[in-house]
């Protein structure tokens, strides 16, 4: 017998009725690209996620790409990250021209190993990017003291962390920049691709913001 790792029909009848009023409503309003429904979704995840900002991107890879790309990160540049992730993490940082540099993970957690991050520093370090992996968030509060630490920006890959908390702050609501996924299998699953961005600072929101509509 298969079982399926994931039966997206059974959770979709169960709010069948809300999804179709929700895409109704679209159509009827022929806001097909941004509009009212993702500028209320905006600001109902930016609240979920106790941040200031969100933008609503084409995916997950696009919010890697566009954080790195609203940080300054380009070609020469290096960015701390972990092999043990689905590989848009590292595509968003060769889209940028920048180079990934892996650190191992813990083989408790399979999360990345704080303590050897350090030894990957070096002067052309620009961002450290921790990846929380099945609803379970990284060592945030030694990674972000290595940051300040060495002057390094912060990324965090939340693309399974949808409503995860790291002593008891949910995931998005540090100083950080926190990129999400909405892929249908997510924790929080669109009816397609789907990514998002929340931060704190308003100058990297409005470059994102800008940056996703070709600066119209």
């Amino acid at each position: 017998m298969n079982i399926p790792f994931i039966d997206l029909n059974a959770q979709y009848k169960t709010i069948k009725k809300d999804i179709q009023i929700a895409i109704n409503e679209v159509l009827d309003q022929n806001n097909y690209i941004l509009g009212p429904s993702v500028s209320e979704f905006e600001s109902n995840f930016a609240k979920f996620c106790n941040s200031d900002y969100c933008s609503a991107l084409n995916s997950g890879t696009s919010a890697l790409h566009a954080s790195l790309l609203a940080h300054g990160v380009g070609p020469g540049d290096e960015v701390i990250t972990v092999p043990n992730t689905f590989v848009a993490t590292t595509w968003a940082i060769d889209y940028c021209g920048a180079k990934p540099v892996f650190v191992d993970v813990t083989s408790d957690t399979f999360l990345i190993d704080y303590k050897k991050i350090e030894s990957k520093i070096n002067n052309r370090t620009k961002v450290i990017l921790p990846v929380h992996l099945y609803g379970q968030p990284a060592d945030m509060d030694e990674i972000n003291e290595i940051a300040k630490k060495n002057d390094l920006i912060v990324i965090e890959d939340a693309a399974q962390a949808h409503g995860a908390t790291y002593k008891d702050k949910i995931i998005g609501s540090s100083s950080n920049t926190t990129c999400f996924s909405f892929y249908p299998g997510k924790n929080l699953g669109a009816y397609g691709e789907g990514g998002a961005i929340v931060t704190n600072d308003e100058k990297i929101n409005d470059f994102i913001k800008a940056l996703r509509n070709h600066a119209q």
